[in-house]
């Protein structure tokens, strides 16, 4: 069986917005105001929450940043999963991509560095939880992509065999877990990094998602 593997976060939907407001959340408690803008450093948010507060801190010039993010780390999952589909969407003709692959007899999963938990809840609160058949998140397993493993287990869970998969992602380390895997990876190009992906040299980009079908049977035949 074929199979197709998404990550979730800039790829089958844009939570950069809630992702942003989050992070913001944490400095506003502290009176430090609302450093990450929600569209210029929507590419941070999409590389997690980590990343967002290293920024934050960055700005604000903040001693010993590394420790105040290991701080507010956990406060930023809690104000996440508070509001965690406030701006989210769904990138257009996603859900129709994953129907049309499916129907075709084509496996379908995500694999994202998002938390399980929270990946589970968006995913339900977008109503499309049902639609694949495997969710392997950041904690599902010890280790985290760029590792291969969660990428192997989200095809093994959703019935597919690695030799014929491949993952659909959006940054730098979707790319390198599937060199690490040693399957195609597609890059979209919608997200806040445009077709500046194609410098990751993918075996493909995708600019909508009516076009993921064909590129699926290109890739896997």
């Amino acid at each position: 069986m074929r199979t197709v593997i998404f990550d979730l976060d800039g790829t089958l939907a844009d939570t950069s917005g809630d992702l942003i407001a989050a992070a913001n959340r944490c400095f506003e408690n502290r009176g430090l105001g609302a450093p990450l803008d929600p569209r210029a450093d929507a590419a941070t948010a999409f590389r997690g929450g980590r990343a967002m507060l290293r920024l934050g801190f960055e700005r604000l010039q903040a001693d010993d940043a590394e420790t105040q993010v290991d701080r507010e780390y956990p406060a930023l999952l809690a104000h996440y999963g508070a509001a965690i589909d406030v701006h989210t969407r769904l990138y257009p003709g996603a859900m129709e991509a994953v129907e049309a692959l499916t129907g075709r007899g084509v496996a379908v999963g995500i694999c994202t560095n998002k938390p399980q938990g929270l990946a589970e809840t968006l995913l339900q609160r977008l109503g499309v939880r049902g639609a694949f058949a495997s969710l392997i998140g950041a904690d599902t397993l010890p280790v985290r992509k760029p590792d291969p493993a969660p990428y192997r287990a989200a095809v093994t869970l959703a019935g597919g065999a690695v030799e014929r998969s491949l993952l659909v992602g959006d940054t730098v380390t979707d790319r390198e877990t599937a060199r690490a895997t040693g399957v195609p990876c597609v890059l979209v190009t919608f997200g806040p990094e445009g077709r500046a992906v194609a410098g990751m040299e993918p075996e493909a980009l995708l600019d909508h998602f009516d076009e993921l079908p064909a590129l699926v049977d290109r890739l896997l035949g």
